[in-house]
Parts: structure tokens; C-alpha cells; sequence
């Protein structure tokens, strides 16, 4: 009995020697093993073309040596007008929105069109700011609306310094023309120019009659639409 214990016992430490050089040297085929996830690695996602990226703006105002406008000049397809009846006297709002502050010295104008025949004066751009405040006016542009209908700038009188914010490009038209050669570049939106807003904060708009100068402030509240959804909206303005 002897002689059989002392003989097992080196076949059994043998035994197991073979198990654990078996197990070392075997290949492992768990994916688990190697990879600690059992999943391919992620493989990264190829960077998006040049300028198409959740980055890109799409052109921008500095692309054309402006400060800011009211949107892409390139948009402004088509055209729009009043007769001297309809906004003669009415100062018409254009709101824009500035992210930076800039020194504005120009309002930019699309005249699309031009009346030979026409007979203006009195006839102003200007800035209002979010309070109605009359920020800067220019002087009678008349002579400007009467020739060369291409985008041209109209300078203010006086150059100031716009902090970011809410502000309102001012057209006050004075005179007698044509309804349909004085007109303006615009991008065609028509009535839906000011969809989801409300006075005091209307996109395209008109305030007061009989004006012959801007006034020094309005009343941002009293904003009407009727013109505006007539054909007057969507007008083209840049800022330098």
C-alpha cells in the first residue's frame, strides 16, 4: 500500500504540470480576453468636407468688407415697392441684430430701381435702437435714390459706436415717384417676414405718418404691419 501512494502522487503532480502548460500555451478565442470588450474598436469618423461642417456659417458679412447685414445679398433676388402713397411720410423698420460692436459709418441699400421722372426730398436712413432712440440719421439721401441703382452705402451723419444688440434700420421716403421703378432688392419672403413675432420686436414694420424727418424717438410698441403685408417687406440693408 505503501509502494502505490508514493507512486500516485508523482503521476498526479505531473498530471497537473501538463494542465497548466497546456492552458498557457493554448490560443485564446475569447475576444474578451484580448480586447476586455467582446466589440470591434470604435473606428473614428472621417472628418466632414471643407466649410460643410457643423461649423460652417455659409458666407458671411466680412466676406464682402461688411460689418453686418440682414442677410446673404445673394439671396435678395427680387424686388420691392410702394407707391408714395402707401409709405410716403412712414418711417419703415428693418430690425437687425449685431453679436459684436462694431463702428457703424454706413447703411447699405439695394435700389433695385430708379424713377427718372421722380420728384423726391426728405428722404433719410437711419438707426434706431431697442429702446426707440434715434441713434444716427443721415443726411437727405434723395440724390442718391435718383441714380445708379446697384447696392450702394448711404453714411450717417455722425459715426457711432453699436454695442451687441437688437437695433432698427430706419427708411423715411418723401415725394412723388413711379410704384413700380423706385424699388428696393429684397429676398421675396412677403407677409411671412415677421411670422412668430409681435410688437414691439417685428422684423419688417411701419410707424407714423407725415414725417419729414426721422424723429428723435418712437414708440416701438405702436409697430404696424398693414403696409408691410402689401409688398413692402423683406428689403436688403448691410451695415459698414
Amino acid at each position: 500500500m505503501a509502494t502505490r501512494t508514493t507512486v500516485a502522487r508523482p503521476l498526479a503532480a505531473a498530471l497537473a504540470a501538463l494542465f497548466v502548460l497546456t492552458g498557457c500555451t493554448s490560443p485564446d478565442k475569447d475576444p474578451k480576453a484580448a480586447g476586455g470588450s467582446g466589440s470591434p474598436a470604435a473606428v473614428a469618423a472621417p472628418p466632414a468636407p471643407g466649410g460643410t461642417g457643423a461649423g460652417y456659417e455659409g458666407p458671411r458679412p466680412q466676406d464682402q468688407n461688411l460689418l453686418a447685414w440682414t442677410g446673404d445679398p445673394n439671396d435678395a433676388g427680387h424686388v420691392t415697392a410702394q407707391s408714395a402713397a402707401g409709405v410716403g411720410g412712414r418711417v419703415t423698420l428693418v430690425r437687425i441684430v449685431l453679436r459684436q460692436e462694431i463702428t457703424w459709418s454706413n447703411i447699405w441699400l439695394g435700389l433695385a430701381g430708379i424713377d427718372p421722372n421722380a420728384q423726391l426730398s426728405h428722404c433719410y436712413v437711419g438707426v434706431y435702437d431697442a429702446t426707440g432712440t434715434l441713434r444716427a440719421a443721415s443726411p437727405d439721401v434723395s440724390p442718391q435714390l435718383m441714380t445708379d441703382p446697384v447696392a450702394k452705402p448711404l453714411a450717417l451723419a455722425k459715426p457711432f459706436t453699436a454695442a451687441p444688440g437688437t437695433y432698427f434700420i430706419a427708411l423715411l421716403l418723401n415725394g412723388n415717384w413711379a410704384t413700380n421703378a423706385l424699388t428696393l432688392k429684397s429676398t421675396g419672403a412677403g407677409i411671412s417676414v415677421n411670422a412668430g413675432l409681435t410688437p414691439p420686436n417685428l422684423r419688417y414694420s411701419t410707424l407714423l405718418t407725415g414725417q419729414n424727418s426721422l424723429p428723435a424717438t418712437v414708440n416701438l410698441a405702436e409697430q404696424s404691419t398693414s403696409t408691410i403685408n402689401t409688398g413692402w417687406a423683406s428689403q436688403w440693408y448691410g451695415i459698414s
